[in-house]
């Protein structure tokens, strides 16, 4: 790779970085500073940190609804301070019914950025019809009633509030709405939010959201039962039906998150945990353990970023299927929680729409932005993803907990599909195998490594680095930049000899790391 191409890579001339948040008391992360800020208040409450992250979570379809809200689906993991670490699966899934008409491959053949068909008409990818049940209003309730301390409705209000006030438009939210504009066009919901008087809003602007508004009191006021049997589902169940999705009353009243023990490994002189077999986490302690294999302990260098490779080029082999063929995704819409208390409970929370603004379809009647996870099932038969009735939907969401000594010593997670697991385990590693601060670790240039074994690099690597990377794969420069984002978008809390700290996604604007200190924020 010549130093022009590496030169050239560089299409942002400045220096960016985000601070790390310190603290012995709390801290929450996650992709807006509004959210974060509204979990902060939750521990200086006297809450938890499930408390605070589901708070985070709910907070988050006010500041940047293209990733995520009342329709959205993922994983949560909570290591409590023995070192227990459990997951609540609140996944995507299907109904009972399943219209194979409706979702039959188109006779294209065209496949997703996941690898699954893409149906007729597109009817797995947007519109009503590619909405999956959401899972993320009981996932997040339960999370509540078995780990948590405050009231369902507590998390919920300043979601609330919000809405009522409408949101304020930044640059970043321009941007997404225009970059979905297109499709956000086709759904008459979606218009009326985001594009007010038929245009894209500028900075500055203020977003009407008086449905989600009235879903959300409804909420506070008669508790999650309202969502998946209540007047919430009979509004949204309505809306879905007359969109032509087959999800009836009975699929969301049936709807149940899993709780279980994490999926655990050792590697070094700790254990890595992460949610079960519909998640990415078998591809990353494949990966992982391989790492650990080759090169273990020891300082960042070019060694380690070639066995890195290698690794995660293992955690991509058939034993961990299903990997899909895309190298990077800039359509997906996943984010990314993290939070501890002072107890030293972790809270790791990956959850998403899946495509930005999920199926750029939204609910008239309740104001919720549907997801488009009927694109996590491929309707050919045969295969780990097919769509089979109540099936659990499979993903490369991957948020995990590292313990040592019968103590979590690290919440991490990221967005960014296939980017996810090359980002989580190169995290890891150089934190806890090359030993950087968490904050070092977040900005030192990394790789990714997809599944078709296409390589980049951050042009910002060392020349070392690089040269010792080439002589294994192709190499395609780049720089990590707001869109597009070629190299997965993580975040974690760690420890250190004073306390906790955490970092957010260093590449995302308004991403924010909150620390409760002293008993003020």
């Amino acid at each position: 790779m010549t130093p022009e191409a590496l030169q050239a890579a560089r299409v942002e001339r400045w220096t960016r970085t985000k601070p790390a948040a310190r603290s012995a008391h709390g801290i929450v992360t996650s992709q807006h500073y509004a959210a974060s800020e509204a979990g902060l208040a939750v521990l200086s409450e006297g809450g938890n940190a499930v408390d605070a992250a589901v708070t985070t979570a709910f907070t988050l379809q006010t500041a940047e609804p293209w990733m995520s809200g009342l329709g959205a689906c993922g994983y949560m993991l909570v290591g409590e301070p023995d070192g227990q670490v459990e997951t609540i699966e609140f996944t995507g899934r299907l109904p009972a019914v399943i219209d194979a008409n409706t979702y039959a491959p188109d006779p294209s053949g065209a496949l997703f950025f996941n690898g699954n068909a893409i149906s007729r008409d597109h009817n797995n990818i947007r519109g009503f019809p590619a909405a999956a049940i959401p899972g993320c209003v009981r996932g997040f309730d339960q999370a509540l009633t078995r780990y948590g301390t405050i009231s369902f409705a507590r998390a919920l209000t300043p979601a609330l509030e919000r809405a009522k006030a409408g949101m304020t438009v930044d640059w970043h939210t321009t941007l997404a709405i225009a970059l979905a504009e297109q499709n956000i066009r086709k759904d008459p919901g979606m218009s009326s939010v985001f594009l007010p008087n038929g245009t894209i809003p500028q900075p500055g602007q203020i977003l009407a959201m008086p449905a989600l508004a009235a879903t959300l009191e409804r909420l506070v006021e008669h508790g999650t039962d309202e969502f998946y049997q209540g007047q919430i589902a009979t509004d949204l169940v309505a809306d879905l039906q007359a969109g032509g999705n087959g999800i009836t009353k009975g699929d969301l009243r049936n709807y149940a998150p899993l709780t279980y023990p994490s999926v655990t490994s050792v590697f070094g002189r700790y254990q890595l945990h992460t949610a079960g077999h519909t998640s990415a986490g078998a591809r990353l302690h494949a990966t992982i353990t391989q790492f650990t294999d080759r090169h273990g302990d020891g300082p960042v260098s070019p060694e380690f970023f070639t066995a890195m490779g290698h690794s995660i080029a293992a955690g991509f082999e058939d034993a961990v299927k299903p990997a899909v063929p895309a190298d990077f995704d800039t359509k997906g819409s996943t984010t990314q929680i993290n939070a501890v208390d002072a107890q030293g409970r972790f809270v790791s929370i990956t959850f998403t729409l899946f495509n930005r603004f999920g199926a750029c379809a939204l609910s008239p009647r309740t104001g919720i932005i549907l997801n488009n996870g009927m694109a996590w099932f491929d309707a050919r038969a045969g295969r780990t993803t097919s769509m089979l009735p109540n099936a659990y939907a499979h993903s490369n969401m991957c948020p995990a907990i590292v313990t040592k000594d019968d103590a979590p010593v690290m919440a991490v997670g990221a967005s960014g599909a296939n980017m996810i697991v090359p980002a989580v385990a190169q995290f890891i590693a150089l934190h806890l195998c090359a030993n950087l601060d968490v904050e070092e670790a977040a900005h030192r240039p990394r790789l990714h490594l997809g599944p078709e074994g296409k390589m980049s690099v951050d042009a910002d690597m060392m020349p070392a680095e690089i040269a010792a990377l080439e002589r294994h794969w192709r190499l395609t420069p780049a720089q990590t930049t707001v869109m597009p984002r070629p190299f997965g978008s993580p975040s974690m809390i760690g420890k250190d000899a004073n306390g906790f700290v955490g970092i957010p996604d260093t590449s995302y604007p308004a991403a924010y790391a909150a620390a409760y200190l002293n008993g003020s924020s």
